[in-house]
């Protein structure tokens, strides 16, 4: 269990969660709760096989502060089982029954990986380890300008890490800005096993806002995963159907888990920037319910202020990182933020799930709603 509640970043301590909720109200209605279910038929996603069953599970991408490390990291390649939407809400349970996650040093593994971020200027040494896996992996860095070996493309640079070998990648930190890491090797199969995360750069001098979140689009073919897991189905690449949709590798509802996903959490008055990052092969256009922000930065450039214009939806397309800063302004309550595809917003067949979060004000959590909303997540204290 982890001390920090909402998406990756800089939200709110357990402790402020607990006394924003009301704690002994909100727990006492854990499991209650009388659910509508959608109506819609369901696809079955799969969940692990007995085979796969002892592969570790993923958690929640970890915000690794390089700087606090001597601008050195071991991301390890392991197998792991990633569980999308593991309820039985909303269509669920949504399974991976195998993923090829990354983890930090010791850490957690994850899909999406960690979340490395440092200051502007520094030399980044980043070791793939991939002694544990029985396939090539490599890792490429978008955005930062490096040395050509150190471009992570097996094909153009000569340097794959196979399986049982350790490359070290020199980095430059050269590039301000939120920019997307990923396995190059057979690219939208390794991709397509969550390999990818976000590295963030931070210029010098950088202020953060009251609230700073990170926040990764992916939509999935799940037979890649479940044919992996031994299912009968069989995945192709020139004939790929998205049927899975994630923010932070959850759908709604366990996007909205407070521990284990990633509601947007702010309290009346607060600035809140959030890095959006596009990891799949398809774009979303995400859109913010009942506020309006400005994008500030795209894939590392500061936007010129004439540019920051307000807008509530925006269209990210694959590889794109944008940085949007909103003020939490709103009748203080919970809305959503989601792919306008709406059928993105969706578990197999079953509406509403898939790539939907929300923004949530501390001062609506004391409430009925936000209870149910807990229990459509499977929060429990």
């Amino acid at each position: 269990m982890t001390n920090s509640i909402g998406a990756p970043g800089t939200g709110i301590s357990r402790r402020q969660f607990l006394a924003a909720t009301g704690s002994a109200g909100l727990f006492a209605t854990a499991g209650c709760t009388t659910l509508s279910e959608p109506t819609a038929s369901v696809v079955d996603l799969g969940g692990t096989t007995g085979v796969q069953s002892n592969l570790p599970p993923t958690g929640r991408p970890e915000v690794v502060d390089l700087d606090e490390r001597g601008h050195e990291v071991t991301i390890k390649s392991v197998m792991a089982r990633h569980a999308i939407h593991p309820g039985e809400t909303m269509g669920g349970p949504v399974n991976l029954p195998v993923v090829w996650a990354f983890q930090a040093d010791d850490g957690t593994p994850s899909v999406p990986g960690p979340i490395l971020r440092c200051t502007e200027g520094a030399e980044l040494k980043i070791t793939l380890d991939n002694t544990e896996m029985q396939v090539p992996h490599t890792l490429h860095f978008h955005g930062v300008r490096k040395t050509w070996e150190n471009d992570g493309v097996p094909t153009t640079t000569g340097i794959t890490v196979n399986p049982g070998e350790t490359h070290t990648y020199t980095i430059p930190a050269n590039v301000a800005g939120t920019h997307l890491y990923h396995c190059h090797y057979q690219t939208p199969m390794h991709m397509d096993m969550g390999m990818y995360g976000i590295l963030r750069v931070d210029p010098e001098g950088y202020e953060e806002a009251d609230k700073e979140y990170f926040m990764t689009a992916k939509e999935w073919d799940t037979r890649l995963s479940r044919q992996h897991g031994g299912q009968n189905v069989q995945y192709d690449l020139t004939n790929r159907r998205a049927d899975a949709f994630t923010l932070n590798g959850k759908a709604a509802p366990a996007t909205l888990h407070p521990e284990t996903g990633s509601p947007i959490i702010v309290e009346s008055g607060d600035t809140v920037r959030v890095h959006w990052v596009n990891a799949g092969f398809m774009s979303h256009p995400l859109h913010v319910h009942n506020h309006r922000f400005r994008v500030v930065e795209k894939d590392g450039s500061p936007m010129p202020e004439a540019l920051q214009f307000e807008q509530d939806v925006l269209n990210i397309a694959p590889a794109e990182r944008y940085t949007v800063e909103f003020e939490a302004d709103a009748d203080p309550g919970i809305y959503l933020m989601h792919c306008h595809k709406v059928d993105h917003v969706r578990n197999g067949s079953s509406y509403p799930g898939g790539m939907l979060s929300a923004v949530v004000y501390t001062e609506a959590m004391d409430t009925d709603i936000f209870r149910t909303l807990m229990d459509y997540a499977g929060y429990e204290a």
